[in-house]
């Protein structure tokens, strides 16, 4: 990693009171969950929402807290920590480790907005859980001490148990014209939500529709896009250095954690069925016994670590960087979004290996594993984290090229 030293030192806020619980404490609470998650994941998945009751119980652990400044009662963990357990969580099931994983990054960009903003949000409820979307899917109107905006905003994980948005917005000058790309923070209760999340996968995700009729958002809770990706964010950035953190960076390598756990979850399945399974039509009593199975079982463990292999050396260095107060340059920066397309790349491999293994009865309505299939796919398509686009922007970098297929880099 290659760094240059630009970033203001770490502010003088008093950390809160308690020390903050560490990563191995706060992995453990997420696997400490994994026997209700499992209960759960069936109806979980039917009901197309995560249980009251599962939301309650990582709220009273504390798992919504990850990314929160410690002085409104938050962790402010890392981006290891953010990996780690949500992949804990989505062990038991990938929904709802998506949904954490959403609202813990969603919680971070609400963090990064000035302290008024901040106040309103984690100062009013300690415990709120923030939703977003960037697409700036809305048109917007100056008008005195702010915007008013109209739009609509697809794919909002988590929007059922969220007291907040994140959403993306033109930023429009006096005269109407787009001068910028904004996020905004916009209480839930302004926002309808409509049911529009009828998918394959995460179907527990409730990824619906936010929609904004006119709604009035105040000057402090604006901020730039472009300014955010370049570092320049209005928000104290705290002791821990977790607010300073590389912004895209962060949010593509925040979404891998859960398909970590849904690769963990497969392989487990799989595993432990292989020690009774037969192989029909073969004289081999169990899968185990087949040396076939013995290699593409292996091939799928090693895709595994592979993956987390990748996903960490990101994490390190993002969390490198923002302890010492450093920006990223583009080179790693790219390698970052590599490191997390990669590691995605290999758990969809794995499960892929995995559901072969296992065989027809992966399908099943009443398998688990057709669930974690399901889950899998559908998280290895998110925009944020594609491994073609990643490659392709590691590549470029790699080989001189100027040309920037996306900012979010």
């Amino acid at each position: 990693m290659t760094s240059t030293y630009t970033r203001p030192a770490p502010s003088a806020v008093p950390p809160a009171a308690a020390p903050a619980p560490t990563r191995a404490e706060l992995v453990a609470r997420a696997e400490a969950l994994q026997p209700l998650l499992r209960e759960h994941a069936a109806r979980i998945d039917a009901e197309r929402r995560v249980t009251d009751e599962v939301i309650e119980a990582l709220a009273e652990a504390g798992l919504f807290k990850l990314t929160v400044p410690r002085r409104f009662g938050g962790h402010e963990s890392d981006v290891r920590t953010l990996i780690d357990v949500t992949a804990a969580i989505a062990e038991g099931d990938g929904s709802t480790g998506w949904v954490a994983a959403v609202v813990n990054t969603a919680n971070w960009l609400a963090a990064l907005f000035p302290e008024q903003a901040q106040e309103e949000v984690f100062g009013a409820d300690p415990d709120a859980r923030v939703t977003g979307v960037f697409s700036p899917t809305a048109t917007s109107r100056k008008v005195e001490g702010g915007w008013r905006m109209t739009g609509r905003w697809y794919y909002n994980s988590g929007s059922s148990h969220s007291s907040w948005a994140v959403l993306g917005m033109p930023l429009t000058d006096g005269d109407g014209e787009v001068v910028d790309q904004a996020m905004v923070l916009v209480p839930r209760s302004e926002l309808e939500l409509e049911d529009t999340w009828f998918v394959a996968g995460l179907r527990g995700t409730a990824s619906n529709c936010l929609i904004a009729e006119d709604v009035f958002v105040p000057g402090h809770r604006v901020m730039s896009v472009p300014g955010a990706i370049e570092g320049d964010v209005p928000a104290d950035h705290g002791p821990s250095g977790l607010f300073r953190t590389a912004f895209s960076p962060l949010l593509a390598v925040g979404l891998a954690g859960p398909q970590l756990g849904l690769g963990r979850a497969a392989l487990k399945l799989v595993t432990e069925k292989a020690a009774t399974k037969p192989i029909s039509y073969t004289y081999y009593e169990t899968q185990a016994e087949s040396v076939g199975v013995q290699l593409q079982v292996a091939e799928a463990a090693m895709k595994i670590d592979t993956a987390h292999l990748h996903a960490h050396r990101a994490a390190a260095d993002l969390d490198t960087a923002a302890a010492q107060g450093a920006d990223l340059d583009m080179l790693t920066r790219a390698r970052v979004r590599a490191d997390t397309g990669h590691a995605i790349d290999n758990l969809l491999s794995a499960i892929g290996t995995l559901l072969n293994v296992h065989g027809a009865g992966s399908f099943a309505d009443t398998s688990a594993l057709q669930r974690i299939w399901r889950d899998a796919s559908v998280a290895g398509r998110h925009a944020a984290s594609t491994p073609a686009v990643a490659m392709e922007i590691y590549g470029k970098v790699l080989l001189g090229v100027e040309e920037r297929i996306t900012p979010f880099v």
